[in-house]
């Protein structure tokens, strides 16, 4: 499992947006797709909301990867 920190530049970013900006999915599209079928966690629950603001503390896990954000 691939562990990353995504620091923050402002007060959130949006999970679709993470997951674009750190390449782990190749368009806005295809990470709409994988939220939407489940594939990815937030803080250890399956994560729906593809605007889900993510915030300092947050744990992403989709895949081999594990983001922390701080």
């Amino acid at each position: 499992m691939e562990q990353q920190n995504f620091s923050l530049t402002s007060e959130y970013i949006e999970l679709i947006k993470l997951l674009k900006l750190l390449n782990l999915v190749e368009s806005g599209a295809d990470a709409k797709i994988v939220v939407e079928e489940g594939l990815v966690k937030c803080n250890n629950e399956v994560e729906f909301r593809k605007r889900k603001k993510l915030r300092t503390g947050d744990v992403v896990v989709f895949q081999n990867s594990t983001i922390t954000i701080s």
